[in-house]
């Protein structure tokens, strides 16, 4: 039985997390210590990821153990878009009904590791993008070596209404431009503190509006390097390092890029204060 976590988090640092997979098995079974030690964090809000229908009903379910701390997203990630199908979408719509499910998604494009095919991966897309614009909630997306595909299938989305956030951006700073440019927020995760894998992105940070960008742990995976004292995993407590890298890149303390990036996900996400 989950324990209910006190929102009593630091007064100086109040942080949304946009992305974790509590659904992965590195994490899962440390639920409530990871709660509670990201309350203490100044952790005041987290999206739970929905990658497969599976996983976003998990993800719904333990939000709805945790209101107020805890929020959804709900969708098929390209690596399970094989899986894609009528039924699958009938029963996501029922999860999208949920007041908890903020998002549609993860979805997008993965061509990296193409563990569902390229056009099953957009099959799958162009219907979550489709569910968007109909059920006016934002995208939660995901874009990995697929900008171009992914770009021709966004566009029409957001010109007919959508919106969202590519979430883990990893790409250089003029894919970055053009997602701003079309409408789109950007999702920052512990890969701009890697000083050899990201230097493009942290050269984009720098660019990218701070009132379009998002903090994201993306926990279990890609723990910030700047913080050298952490779990074999990665968790929201670790949000406030990615919030100083992002601070230092712009020149900007780490309470300006907090509170802004607090405030664009709320906008977003409808997350209330």
């Amino acid at each position: 039985m989950l324990r209910t976590i006190r929102l009593s988090s630091q007064p100086d640092m109040h942080l949304i997390d946009i992305g974790v997979n509590f659904h992965s098995s590195q994490i899962a079974p440390h639920t409530d210590t990871i709660l509670e030690r990201a309350v203490a964090a100044g952790v005041v809000a987290i999206l739970a990821t929905g990658t497969s229908l599976d996983a976003s009903r998990k993800a719904s379910d333990l939000a709805r153990l945790h209101p107020r701390l805890l929020f959804a997203t709900a969708g098929t990630h390209p690596h399970t878009a094989r899986d894609w199908s009528p039924s699958v979408r009938q029963s996501l719509e029922s999860l999208w009904e949920r007041p908890e499910v903020v998002a549609i998604g993860e979805c997008g494009l993965d061509y990296n590791r193409n563990f569902s095919t390229p056009a099953d991966q957009r099959k799958a897309f162009a219907d979550q993008l489709e569910a968007a614009v109909l059920w006016k909630k934002p995208l939660f997306l995901h874009c990995r070596d697929a900008f171009e595909d992914f770009y021709a299938m966004v566009e029409p989305a957001v010109r007919a209404g959508a919106h969202g956030v590519v979430h883990c951006f990893t790409g250089a700073a003029d894919e970055a431009a053009a997602f701003v440019e079309l409408g789109l927020d950007i999702g920052i995760t512990g890969w701009v503190t890697d000083l050899k894998r990201g230097q493009a992105l942290r050269e984009a940070v720098q660019a990218i509006p701070l009132d379009r960008l998002h903090l994201e742990t993306d926990a279990p995976y890609l723990g910030p390097k700047n913080h050298k004292n952490r779990r074999p995993y990665n968790e929201p407590a670790n949000l406030p390092w990615i919030a100083q890298a992002v601070a230092e890149l712009k020149a900007l303390t780490v309470a300006e890029v907090a509170s802004q990036c607090t405030r664009n996900s709320r906008r977003l996400f409808g997350i209330p204060a």
